[in-house]
């Protein structure tokens, strides 16, 4: 049986502006938190996959892609995933909106 998350509210949708980013810092992580033009909002890490690191909450958001600003990688916001030639995953985080509030929840944890 799948555990339930629990979510915590890191703001109110209007502080989420269409399509630029904004970093949260939210217990151990800093977060780049997204919301796309279809009113998606998506929660990544704020730390590039790319060996150099960066961060990402500065990128370019494209349909439902997001542009790394320092190395021009092509992640999805949904799982995190680098796009091809590129490869790599940012840790993602489970973001929902629920009466005007953005809420997140713990990244799901994979074992071994």
């Amino acid at each position: 049986m799948k555990e339930q998350e629990t979510f915590y509210p890191i703001g109110t949708l209007d502080q989420f502006l269409p399509q630029i980013g904004r970093t949260v810092k939210w217990r151990e992580w800093e977060i780049a938190v997204f919301r796309t033009s279809d009113g998606g909002v998506y929660a990544l890490e704020n730390r590039s996959p790319h060996p150099k690191g960066g961060p990402l909450a500065e990128g370019i958001v494209s349909g439902h892609y997001l542009y790394d600003p320092l190395h021009d990688w092509k992640i999805d916001l949904t799982t995190g995933l680098v796009q091809q030639p590129d490869q790599g995953q940012v840790l993602t985080f489970p973001a929902k909106v629920e009466d005007g509030q953005v809420h997140i929840a713990a990244p799901a944890v994979q074992t071994a």
